[in-house]
């Protein structure tokens, strides 16, 4: 059952947006915006124009420390595609889009083992990466498939649409480049669009048969590629930076959503962790209401605890010279043994090592 006034379509959006950041949720730094920027000024769009309605200056965009939104990138978007930018366009912000922008999560992704390693990352990490669509990536006999749901497509027009699906077809293509080197080339791209005026550019910069009119937008690779090692692939680093990763990943899930709200009731209360039925009735819910609405936001209650127990041991063996069996107690473990136990879960690391880094 959907929800009051909504079709079937909006409903399967709103599940595919679950557990990701909020539209207005400002976590990204701003480099999208900045490529866009100045990929137009070569075609005369002002940056003033890119920015319109987005609440950001240059000064902002240029600032690494400023946080931006999905819904400030897809401000800007509109605003070049109304003042004239076209798929040629959509391409060169695609090309100009390289792993190394992505900061943690590009540089994660560059240094994957495996290409099979590589499409999970992406997959599991694409939070961190201001996305304007769900990547999703599948085998199918001898291709490897990328996937790009829409989960935004009720919210703009139908020329963005088009100019955000060329652009993350050529983003993903340039990604997996980087990653495995120029010789590795799609065999075919899909996209849910009606054939229009430009098969031939598609063609030209996705190096492959395109074909329209599909069920869904889609980037097929040889699946031989996922054996394959990137040129950078060092499975010690990975490891170092899938770590902040995550914890990159758990900051975001702090300020959005009902998660959100859990884990700040939970932080105020340290070391107790009541059941989830007592914090579903602090939140004025049931408690299958609450984990049914957690599910939605791809959380659960056990992790939530977790998360915050990871925090704040870190945080107190770091910054605090409490012994072991007291900040097993802070944050709800039973002894200094289960802590250990947890902080090599967390970080893979020892007690001693966290506490080195002080």
């Amino acid at each position: 059952m959907t929800k009051s006034g909504e079709t079937g379509e909006e409903a399967a959006m709103r599940n595919e947006r679950a557990g990701f950041p909020t539209l207005n949720q400002r976590i990204f730094a701003p480099f999208k915006i900045a490529t866009v920027i100045d990929t137009v000024a070569q075609r005369g769009i002002a940056a003033e124009t890119v920015l319109q309605r987005t609440g950001l200056t240059m000064d902002d965009v240029r600032d690494p420390h400023t946080l931006t939104s999905i819904g400030q990138y897809l401000t800007a978007c509109e605003n070049i595609v109304a003042a004239g930018a076209g798929f040629v366009d959509a391409f060169a912000i695609g090309s100009r889009l390289h792993l190394s922008a992505y900061g943690m999560y590009g540089y994660a992704l560059m240094c994957s083992p495996t290409m099979r390693e590589f499409f999970d990352f992406a997959v599991r990490y694409q939070p961190l990466a201001t996305p304007t669509v769900r990547l999703f990536w599948r085998v199918e006999g001898d291709v490897a498939i990328w996937q790009f749901r829409e989960i935004y497509r009720d919210m703009m027009s139908g020329d963005v649409r088009t100019f955000l699906i060329r652009q993350q077809m050529k983003m993903t293509f340039t990604h997996i480049r980087d990653a495995a080197g120029t010789d590795n080339l799609p065999v075919r791209a899909l996209f849910a669009l009606p054939q229009d005026d430009h098969p031939a550019m598609d063609a030209r910069e996705l190096s492959c048969e395109c074909i329209y009119d599909q069920a869904a937008n889609e980037l097929h690779y040889p699946a031989g590629i996922l054996d394959s090692t990137p040129e950078l692939g060092n499975r010690l680093t990975r490891t170092m930076l899938e770590e902040t990763c995550e914890r990159l990943i758990g900051q975001s899930r702090i300020s959005s959503g009902l998660s959100g709200e859990v884990y700040q009731l939970l932080l105020k209360a340290p070391g107790q962790f009541p059941p989830m039925t007592a914090v579903a009735a602090q939140l004025g819910l049931q408690e299958r209401t609450l984990r049914r609405r957690l599910a939605a936001e791809d959380a659960t209650y056990g992790a939530i605890v977790d998360d915050v127990r990871r925090k704040l041991a870190i945080e107190y063996l770091q910054t605090t010279r409490m012994s072991l069996d007291d900040v097993a107690w802070k944050v709800g473990f039973s002894d200094a043994a289960n802590l250990r136990r947890a902080v090599r879960r967390w970080t893979n690391k020892t007690v001693k090592e966290i506490r080195d880094e002080r």
